[in-house]
């Protein structure tokens, strides 16, 4: 997936300048010989375009469901600076940390973020928000899962011949779904458990124009069902759905090239009040309930 870049305006850094100007008037101050200081070359001028820039990986939810069309300009402006997002699933979003190439991360998978932290690639986990899955499938439920703890539904989807579309993407929430059908003991034939290798819109998609049965978070339904005419939410409020998201900023200490100081601020800025007020806010006034829900300050 290509990044998305946000941008804000921010004033024009003299940095570079005074950086240069000092420098030069040191020298001359500790030389035998006068040293007179020469103008700027236009290479050397500071860019007034310029903005400091955080790249953020994080999963396709908070990308598609639209929370970061909200949440990014707030955080920019505040800080004067410029959010690229590599939005992919969390497995991708991780390998990018471990690889240095993203300053922080928002992710849902706890397993996997704690294994992350203790393998010296992350500073520390942090809880930000949480919302749950949903198991959508045909409205006509040919299955009969409707209702049903996930469990137990797996077990029948599985039995049934019927289809189950999966993310098959290593995101957070195919290890979630593996984490259930591993408790079912169970899982769908071959033909009948279809891989998108997607992020979670298009696996939505895919399920609906095929009819089948998937695991879908609350964020991405809430988005998008209005386009989904085939599918019905059978399954929720089942406490082996909750789904946690926490923001890991990636270790300075790893790679020193990162910039530590500003995905500081971004894990801090989301767990501020103001932060997790943007968070207990968006999704209401257009789905009507909250896509995620503050897991700080509440």
């Amino acid at each position: 997936m290509q990044p998305r870049m946000f941008r804000c305006p921010v004033l024009a850094a003299a940095l570079l300048t005074i950086s240069v100007a000092a420098g030069a008037a040191g020298f001359a101050r500790g030389s035998t010989s006068a040293v007179k200081a020469r103008p700027l070359t236009p290479a050397l001028v500071p860019d007034p375009s310029w903005v400091e820039t955080l790249t953020l990986a994080s999963t396709t939810s908070t990308l598609d469901s639209g929370f970061f069309d909200v949440f990014i300009p707030v955080f920019e402006k505040k800080f004067n600076c410029r959010v690229k997002v590599i939005a992919v699933g969390t497995g991708q979003a991780m390998r990018l940390g471990r690889d240095g190439n993203a300053d922080v991360l928002l992710v849902h998978d706890r397993e996997a973020e704690d294994r992350f932290v203790a393998d010296g690639f992350g500073v520390k986990r942090l809880d930000v928000m949480h919302n749950d899955f949903f198991v959508a499938g045909p409205k006509s439920d040919p299955a009969g899962i409707r209702g049903l703890k996930a469990v137990d539904a797996f077990r029948k989807i599985a039995a049934g011949a019927v289809l189950f579309v999966s993310r098959g993407d290593d995101s957070g929430t195919n290890k979630k779904e593996l984490r259930i059908w591993a408790a079912a003991g169970t899982k769908p034939v071959k033909g009948r458990y279809v891989e998108s290798g997607s992020g979670m819109e298009a696996t939505l998609r895919i399920a609906n124009e095929k009819r089948g049965y998937t695991l879908v978070d609350r964020a991405t339904w809430l988005s998008h069902k209005k386009e989904i005419d085939a599918l019905d939410v059978l399954i929720e409020g089942d406490p082996d759905l909750v789904n946690p998201y926490s923001v890991i900023v990636v270790s300075p200490a790893k790679f020193p090239g990162l910039n530590a100081r500003l995905a500081t601020q971004f894990a801090d800025f989301i767990r501020s009040a103001e932060g997790q007020a943007v968070i207990r806010d968006f999704g209401k006034d257009k789905f009507g309930a909250p896509l995620f829900f503050p897991d700080v300050v509440k």
